[in-house]
């Protein structure tokens, strides 16, 4: 057995999307990572595609959103959606939202981007590798105990060799079977299973057919073939996924798809045959500890939305800067409870948006299954939020039924571009952040504490100040704490919130 000992360093179990993107954010905040994952490699099957545009601008936080964008190429001009009795009849639909389709530059300062994870895996692990991550393909968690400092972490390799690794803080990103969950007893609640589906990977050259009509996804109304082609590559590789006669023998799926193509000359490849549980499943805690739930592990929810992936890389940024702090010395460690009181509400949320959607394309931002009101779906990705946690809630109004981003504490800071062609989202680094309006010079003597920016007048009109007002924005790019004008002792507010806020001592 072999005992490793480094330095105060954060072990992340999974090397899925959230385990990846989580061993990137933390090495962002200057921390010490191992990440393990017991397969030998990265996912071999596409699954998700959607990378949204809250998930981009957290990679664009941490400088790796063009290489996100350049792996992201192929589908480039896929993001259509389509629907007809076969693939070759289809047409595309046209692109709508409840409250119109915004001016995207107004909202947010980059794009999303269709990545099959297949893809996007191998690029996520080569930047988590160069910039410092210890990251390890065949080695499996087998164990864990927890004392008063920290955990031993024992771990398996490929060739059966045994360690026990020295960790301050672990990551469950191991999925939604997630042994960690279970070996801790965390229960689930949600609206359970919705049902059965299967998806069919499938090869073939279907880059004429799909010419002039490119497409995310691919609606097949037909009563004998019903369902939907996801585009992978955009040419070669294409998932078919239905819910009608999943369990039939593997042999007949090549027709099955022949048929729900429409393509005289196609010749489908079956690449693997794979059944799922659309569901929504919570976990009670996201926290136990020392060890904290994310992704699959924390919440599984059915992808009419493309929210998964998504919602599991945003709890590993909220929880990565607040480990960040508190490893190196600025924040207490009942920081870290917050992870739970603000991400366990949002991902219920987002988990139950996702299950009251219809898979239907022709009405799935404007119909749910059960009645209950949707969420605009713009707000599901940008503007939720964070009731209480990390922050000072001032009881400001706030609604999903559209994008609601006026400065409201625990809310994503707004974007607007300046003069330089920044974003007020490019100001935010690994620190606390204070934005104010053009006339509260006097906030310069909280410097010392935080960084400060001085804005325009049509700043203050966005986040709801007076001139000599301001917001202090989270390293997440969070509002904590908002004040209309400029207080008697505007460093001691700083300080005194500050202090409040890295002790989580507001619930």
């Amino acid at each position: 057995m072999v005992y490793e000992i480094h330095e105060p360093r954060v072990v992340i179990v999974g090397g899925g999307l959230v385990g990846l993107s989580a061993a990137l954010f933390l090495r962002y905040h200057g921390v010490a990572v191992t990440l393990v994952e017991r397969r030998v490699t990265t996912s071999p099957q596409p699954k998700a595609r959607r990378v949204n545009i809250r998930t981009m601008e957290l990679f664009r936080q941490i400088g790796i959103a063009e290489e996100v964008f350049a792996a992201a190429a192929d589908l480039a001009e896929f993001q259509a959606m389509a629907a007809g009795p076969t693939l070759a009849e289809a047409e595309r639909l046209p692109f709508t939202l409840p409250g119109g389709v915004p001016e995207w530059d107004t909202i947010t300062p980059t794009a999303a981007c269709l990545c099959a994870q297949d893809t996007l895996e191998p690029v996520l692990r080569r930047l988590g590798e160069e910039r410092g991550a210890d990251i390890r393909f065949g080695v499996e968690c087998v164990e864990f105990t927890e004392d008063a400092t920290g955990l031993h972490v024992t771990l398996r390799s490929a060739d059966g060799s045994m360690s026990v690794m020295r960790a301050a803080w672990l990551i469950a990103a191991d999925g939604a079977a997630s042994p960690i969950r279970r070996r801790l007893g965390i229960a689930r609640s949600g609206r359970g299973s919705l049902g059965r589906a299967v998806n069919v990977y499938f090869r073939a050259d279907l880059s004429d057919a799909v010419r002039g009509r490119e497409f995310n996804l691919c609606q097949i109304e037909n009563p004998v073939t019903p369902g939907a082609f996801l585009s992978v590559d955009g040419r070669y590789r294409w998932i078919f996924s239905t819910a009608v006669d999943i369990d039939r023998p593997a042999d007949d799926w090549a027709e099955v798809v022949r048929e729900a193509l429409g393509v005289p000359d196609a010749h489908p490849e079956i690449l693997s045959v794979l059944t799922w549980e659309p569901g929504m499943f919570v976990a009670d805690a996201y926290r136990s500890g020392r060890v904290f739930l994310t992704g699959d592990a924390a919440h599984v929810m059915p992808p009419y939305a493309a929210a998964g992936a998504n919602t599991g890389i945003q709890d590993a940024h909220n929880l990565s800067w607040k480990l960040g702090w508190v490893l190196r010395g600025d924040a207490n460690p009942t920081l870290l409870d917050s992870y739970h009181t603000e991400r366990h509400p949002t991902g219920w949320h987002i988990a139950d948006q996702s299950s009251i959607r219809t898979p239907d394309l022709r009405r799935m931002t404007t119909d749910s299954t059960d009645g209950t009101p949707l969420a605009d779906p713009i707000a599901l990705i940008l503007g939720t939020r964070y009731a209480t946690g990390a922050l000072v809630p001032d009881g400001s109004p706030h609604t999903m039924t559209r994008l609601d981003l006026h400065g409201q504490p625990g809310t994503r800071l707004p974007h607007r571009f300046s003069t330089d062609g920044r974003s007020t989202l490019d100001l935010i680094g690994t620190d606390f952040v204070l934005l104010t309006g053009p006339d509260g010079e006097a906030w310069q003597s909280a410097r010392q504490s935080v960084h400060v920016h001085a804005l325009d007048e049509s700043w203050c009109y966005t986040v709801d100040v007076e001139r000599s007002g301001a917001v202090l924005v989270r390293p997440d790019q969070i509002i904590a704490w908002r004040v209309e004008t400029l207080p008697h002792d505007p460093g001691g507010a700083v300080r005194h919130v500050l202090g409040d806020v890295t002790s989580a001592h507001r619930r």
